[in-house]
């Protein structure tokens, strides 16, 4: 069953590289995934689109206010490790996305 994985961020622009490291990195793996990146105010209405919402470093400071939203649907909000982001490692916060959705 596809997850489907939702990157927020200020603008949506250095999230987006993270989303192309992230879907290379489940392609090697063979996991199916849908990951798209926007910015932090669309989330509203991605809310019944995707299953988890990653947070980049920048706006970590949203995450109890939409944390709080996304839990009556049943939904996840987590922050991208700041040394993950900062390397790009799409492995790696893929990893983490997935073991959050377990």
């Amino acid at each position: 069953m596809e997850k489907k994985i939702l990157l927020l961020c200020a603008a949506g622009m250095s999230t987006s590289l993270m989303v192309t490291k992230m879907l290379k990195a489940a392609e090697e793996k063979k996991i199916d995934v849908k990951i798209e990146a926007c910015p932090i105010e669309r989330f509203n209405e991605k809310l019944n689109e995707f299953d988890i919402f990653l947070l980049g470093p920048q706006v970590r400071f949203k995450q109890a206010d939409l944390s709080k939203v996304a839990a009556e649907c049943g939904k996840k909000v987590e922050v991208i490790n700041m040394l993950d982001y900062g390397t790009m490692n799409g492995a790696k916060v893929l990893e983490t996305a997935l073991n959050a959705l377990k």
